[in-house]
């Protein structure tokens, strides 16, 4: 996804890195595509779409200052139609937001009221935006778009620009320099980018013809997993990486956690923390806790916002975060047991939370055979 300019629309397969940058790193041009080789890329976007696309939609409407649940529309449960229901749509246009800053998509069905009533999501690739005079327009393919045909949703937003960052652009340096390093060690491990070995003569010094014929039958020996039979006039020596390719190869390890940055998904949950470096979480809910409050909220809500535009009146979209704060049975059962003394939770409701009916009759019966019945506090005598 580019970088788009006022009145200058863009191709959409490779992006502009920031001013004074070289679109070429290394050996490797970065794109949307070719930086998803990169493991620290793929997994930053894998979790955050994983965890946003997972979460269910729920949609609401205020009734005298209570917020009820309503039905959810159609187009917030298969937006792309019967192929596409809505996590793998959440799933994709997350991936895109996280990469591009930016997921578009034709809207090719309405609802009486002219809301978006299907959404079909468009490549990045086939994407380039324009703004002429403050107007917009896009085109997929080849084909041209008014922007009340177009579901357009954008993050790492700047002032001025109809569109947002692109954070692989702004991360093409990096990138490209893992690319570059991945490049090198499949050569140097493939003995494309340097030979195998070196055959010296230490007695005298060959001429090309010489050398050939001394080339040619030490490879042949290797290949049919022979001897090389050989005078004490020759030296085989393996050829081994100088320090300064070792060093090439470390960026690899250490330019994860950078990326990581860029992504803003902790190192760690991507099994990217540098060596040596460790946080420590009382429990997994904690963990938890702080990934939603630092790095997930924000594009939570950006989101909710954009798919409140497909419901109508004053209703509204909620994710539900329910499913990323899960508690380790431990601490449910504790939280579960604070809440029934303190009566903000009925013994109903907890258990609906374990999937459990309400208790029957029977059941209250078996409870005061087994442990006694419940001892009540007697009421005190009216003066």
């Amino acid at each position: 996804m580019s970088l788009f300019r006022r009145a200058q629309p863009l191709s959409g397969s490779n992006p502009i890195p920031p001013p004074g940058a070289r679109p070429l790193t290394g050996s490797v041009r970065v794109t949307n595509e070719t930086a998803m080789r990169h493991s620290a890329v793929w997994a930053a976007l894998r979790l955050r779409a994983n965890l946003i696309s997972t979460m269910p939609v729920d949609v609401y409407r205020p009734i005298n200052g209570v917020r009820v649940s309503v039905a959810t529309p159609p187009v917030l449960r298969s937006p792309g139609g019967d192929r596409v229901d809505i996590q793998e749509w959440l799933y994709s246009t997350q991936v895109d937001l996280d990469r591009s800053g930016n997921c578009f998509g034709v809207i090719t069905e309405k609802n009486a009221l002219g809301l978006p009533a299907r959404i079909d999501l468009v490549q990045l690739g086939e994407v380039s935006v324009s703004s002429v005079n403050g107007e917009l327009s896009y085109r997929f393919g080849g084909t041209t778009y008014k922007p009340e045909d177009v579901w357009h949703e954008k993050q790492y937003t700047i002032a001025g620009l109809d569109v947002g960052l692109s954070p692989v652009a702004f991360a093409a340096w990096s990138i490209g320099s893992y690319l570059s390093a991945q490049d090198f060690a499949l050569g140097w491990f493939g003995n494309a980018a340097i030979p195998a070995a070196e055959l010296v003569n230490t007695e005298k010094t060959l001429n090309q013809r010489e050398a050939q014929v001394a080339k040619t039958g030490y490879e042949a020996a290797v290949r049919s997993g022979g001897l090389f039979v050989h005078g004490k006039d020759w030296e085989l020596k393996p050829m081994q990486a100088v320090d300064s390719q070792t060093q090439f190869l470390e960026t690899m390890q250490y330019g994860i956690p950078d990326i990581a940055r860029f992504f803003d998904c902790p190192a760690d949950l991507i099994d990217g923390a540098v060596s040596g470096q460790a946080v420590t979480y009382a429990n997994i809910s904690q963990r938890n806790l702080q990934l939603l409050i630092m790095h997930l909220g924000p594009p939570i809500m950006r989101r909710e916002k954009a798919l409140t535009r497909l419901v109508p009146g004053n209703r509204y979209v909620k994710l539900n975060r329910a499913a990323l704060l899960a508690m380790d049975p431990a601490t449910q059962a504790t939280t579960i047991h604070q809440r029934l003394a303190d009566k903000t939770l009925t013994n109903p409701e907890a258990r609906a939370l374990y999937d459990a009916p309400p208790l029957t009759d029977e059941d209250m019966a078996l409870f005061d055979r087994l442990y006694g019945a419940a001892r009540t506090t007697p009421t005190e005598a009216k003066a």
